[in-house]
């Protein structure tokens, strides 16, 4: 793919990209934004490195693909002033790190985000690689016998899930169906839309049957061959299509601290 006003280094031949020549700190142009457009419908996540942006830059880069997503099940660590930024922080008195298993973010809203937007102010100095999943490979990757029994196919998403089957007090989170297949609005590509993170069983389905269904479709997507990797440093960012990609942090670094900032992005009814 060309480009004339950034460029894009792939990470691997299959999804990915390092994307340079542009100042996230700054208002973009026009040709700017259309082109990152392009680069994450073709790489499904791009990196950005030494951008230290603030909030108000973090929130107008968002707001160039769309409003923002606020998720319910985020409340409690929402940035103060801010309650479109998510606080992302580990260290040495955390007991757990968010989004260690295999996951599409907040697949459990009913119009779940269209992607996230990650900075990183403060990372550890070795380990805390995020790794993502290309979700139209895995899909391709599957059999037509086993394509034509998951069309059609629903699936429940319960936020409760990510807090370890526990509703804390005062919240109400979201709990939503949607197909296991979904087809990209943009690209118009089916991807695998169930994840560990979030889906629970397989709606029509005998309850062991969709355990076994969803226990291998789970395994599927963390194979090698669909992933990238990317290793942080200091005000990196990293941008990703919660679409048709799956990702999962690395919490090898503990007691280090591995801290920054998150913004969503409004999505649609996934269909």
């Amino acid at each position: 793919m060309e480009y004339s006003a950034i460029t894009v280094t792939p990470l691997t031949p299959g999804m990915g990209g390092v994307v340079s020549g542009v100042d996230l700190t700054q208002p973009l142009s026009n040709l700017e934004v259309e082109e990152l457009h392009r680069a994450l419908e073709d790489r499904l996540v791009i990196f950005f490195r030494d951008q230290p942006i603030d909030h108000t830059a973090h929130k107008r880069f968002a707001n160039y693909f769309g409003g923002i997503h606020i998720a319910p099940s985020t409340k409690p660590w929402q940035q103060p002033g801010h309650p479109e930024i998510t606080v992302m922080h580990a260290d040495g008195d955390s007991t757990f790190v968010a989004g260690e298993d295999w996951h599409s973010d907040m697949s459990c809203d009913a119009e779940p985000p269209l992607g996230s937007v990650l900075y990183l102010h403060t990372v550890p100095p070795v380990g805390g690689d995020t790794a993502f999943s290309n979700m139209y490979a895995a899909y391709d990757a599957l059999s037509d016998r086993m394509k034509a029994h998951l069309d059609g196919l629903t699936a429940v998403h319960d936020a409760v899930v990510g807090f370890g089957g526990i509703t804390p007090e005062g919240m109400k989170l979201p709990r939503s169906t949607h197909p296991v297949i979904r087809t990209h609005p943009a690209t118009g590509r089916r991807a695998i839309y169930v994840n560990k993170g979030y889906t629970t069983y397989i709606e029509g389905l005998p309850r062991a049957e969709s355990d076994a269904l969803l226990g291998y479709l789970f395994d599927h997507v963390k194979h090698p061959l669909f992933q990238c990797r990317f290793s942080w440093a200091q005000h990196s960012i990293a941008f990703w299509d919660n679409r048709c990609t799956q990702h999962s942090a690395t919490w090898d670094y503990f007691p280090q601290v591995r801290s920054g900032f998150r913004v969503q992005i409004l999505g649609d009814v996934p269909v």
